[in-house]
């Protein structure tokens, strides 16, 4: 399976990105912004961390213009699958691939550190390692985390069960508790914490394996 990490200017977590993918066994190539095509048979994007253009406008507003975007949206619209963390999950809804928008955190200060999860549903390719309920340790930093959707669009994400994650004490003020949230074809995943930095014991938490295995797993039976 093959694995494209795209680098904007300003990306900080691309790299933890790529060598998460390459322990779950895919194969990897980096893409820059103003790439206009992805690599040939790409089967999942990674839209990783950090302040690309440094936050200006809107977190991901700017990222969401670059020329490969077009690419992203091509691969995503053909059903292929796309991961987007932090900032990757900012620029993923500046893109429109997911609903809802990130805004300041509550209390407007950024927040750093490990949280527990909750997987509110183990029926996708991205949580299918996990149980529904299950708690998982993930960090998070993020200044622009407070997950935000009016209230059909969050009765359709419950109805649809297209919430991925929950914080079980939530850190930003995000909207039902949400940390992730799934597009309707469940392709497209975005999430605020980092699973690509809890893969190690060492780190502080390997729980974040399970989300690359799932979907390891996912595409191999697809």
């Amino acid at each position: 399976m093959k694995a494209a990490v795209v680098t904007f200017p300003g990306s900080n977590c691309d790299r933890d990105l790529a060598v998460a993918f390459a322990a779950a066994g895919f194969e990897v190539q980096r893409v820059w912004h103003k790439d206009n095509a992805l690599p040939d048979g790409v089967d999942v994007v990674g839209v990783p961390g950090g302040f690309s253009f440094g936050d200006y406008l809107r977190c991901g507003a700017i990222a969401a213009q670059s020329p490969i975007s077009a690419a992203i949206r091509s691969h995503a619209d053909r059903g292929g699958y796309v991961l987007g963390i932090c900032n990757g999950f900012q620029v993923l809804t500046e893109m429109g691939l997911l609903p809802g928008v990130l805004m300041r955190n509550a209390g407007l200060r950024f927040v750093c550190r490990t949280v527990t999860l909750r997987v509110a549903t183990a029926q996708s390719d991205f949580t299918s390692a996990y149980a529904r309920g299950q708690e998982i340790r993930i960090p998070v930093a993020h200044h622009d985390g407070n997950y935000t959707i009016d209230a059909e669009g969050l009765a359709r994400l419950r109805g649809e069960d297209r919430i991925a994650f929950t914080y079980a004490e939530n850190p930003n003020g995000s909207m039902g508790d949400i940390a992730g949230v799934l597009s309707e074809n469940r392709r497209v995943l975005g999430m605020m914490p980092h699973p690509e930095r809890a893969t190690e014991p060492a780190l502080g938490s390997a729980d974040g394996r399970g989300l690359f295995a799932s979907l390891m797993r996912g595409m191999a039976l697809a």
